[in-house]
């Protein structure tokens, strides 16, 4: 069965405004919670009852399914923008950190990217499309001599994993250090490093770093 297939049905203008309700209540909770929310906290925030929730989305893998398509999309309109710069390393650190500021916006989209439980149909859909476009993009680096020959497109993909990994435990003591991590992780791909790039924000002070250390890490969906 397609996710919401009865959406394929005209709504009555009550439905229709319920179901807008629920998934914009599901797309704020998604982006502040991640994946764990559950269809009755939906329901409360949408103000609507569970069982209005349950009529139109049965289960959370089809209000996922039928929420992220447009934000996984995103993801692939990110590479190709990259492709689209002129100049090859740009267009690669475009992908890099557009993509990453996508999942500092949206933990759900970011617990999506790097699952293997829920929506996982359309995240090996989303990887399969994005995989060609992100090698083009290392290819292309690498051909105008800005990208070390070493690296492989395969390398990326771990590079947001890895960075978006550290979002969650400094999202309350320093959501934008990852951009500092990230520029560290691009001057070292660079075939001629030269001078060192700035630094787009500060490094913690000394006396957060066990908070960021000791903070709980949010388990895969």
């Amino acid at each position: 069965m397609a996710p919401d297939a009865t959406a394929d049905r005209p709504l009555r203008a009550d439905a229709e405004r319920n179901r807008q309700r629920i998934l914009e209540a599901a797309r704020a909770l998604f982006a502040e919670r991640g994946l764990s929310v559950t269809l009755d906290d939906i329901a409360h925030r949408a103000g609507v009852g569970v069982g209005t929730v349950y009529r139109r989305f049965p289960d959370k893998e089809q209000l996922i399914d039928a929420l992220f398509a447009e934000r996984i999309g995103e993801m692939t309109a990110v590479a190709r923008e990259g492709l689209a710069d002129p100049d090859a390393m740009a267009g690669l650190e475009h992908f890099l950190e557009r993509g990453l500021e996508l999942q500092a916006q949206d933990r759900g989209l970011k617990e999506l990217m790097h699952s293997a439980g829920l929506g996982a149909k359309r995240v090996a859909h989303a990887r399969a499309e994005i995989a060609p476009l992100v090698v083009a993009l290392v290819a292309r680096a690498q051909e105008s001599g800005q990208l070390r020959a070493d690296a492989a497109g395969p390398d990326i993909p771990l590079i947001t994993l890895m960075i978006g990994a550290l979002m969650e435990p400094t999202k309350d003591v320093a959501p934008e250090v990852w951009r500092r991590m990230l520029t560290i992780v691009v001057d070292g791909l660079r075939a001629r490093p030269g001078v060192a790039s700035e630094m787009p924000v500060p490094p913690l002070e000394i006396d957060q770093v066990p908070a960021v250390m000791s903070a709980p890490r949010s388990r895969r969906a």
